[in-house]
């Protein structure tokens, strides 16, 4: 069974950083390009930035020069970094495993098999 398990999402301050983690099992992590969406209050979920299985990375233009995804193959996890953090960037922040083995870093939601909970993620101004 995969689970997905977010972690690092708190309260911060406009241009302040946060490195969300996620932690996942069940599945041979190094195969499967991941993805990190977020839903903010009333919004449809979007996505923000994923990494292929090869480490080629993709990220929406929101959050490019600001956030990096990156993989931990040996201790199977997938980390957003984000940097220079702004109000709008206020959301539930989730992770999601590609359906596709060795596929690329996509950004539909229905690419995605697998997902995470969530961790919340407050920006204040």
């Amino acid at each position: 069974q995969v689970q997905l398990v977010e972690s690092g999402g708190g309260l911060v301050q406009t241009g302040g950083s946060l490195r969300l983690s996620c932690a996942a099992s069940g599945l041979t992590f190094t195969s499967y390009p991941m993805g990190w969406f977020r839903q903010a209050p009333g919004k449809e979920r979007e996505f923000v930035a994923a990494i292929s299985w090869g480490g080629t990375t993709n990220y929406a233009d929101s959050v490019k020069d600001r956030f990096t995804i990156s993989g931990d193959n040996a201790k199977n996890t997938v980390d957003l970094e984000m940097k220079n953090l702004k109000p709008e960037d206020t959301a539930v922040y989730y992770c999601a495993v590609d359906q596709t083995r060795r596929g690329g870093a996509r950004t539909r939601q229905i690419d995605y098999k697998y997902w995470g909970q969530g961790t919340q993620v407050t920006v204040s101004s």
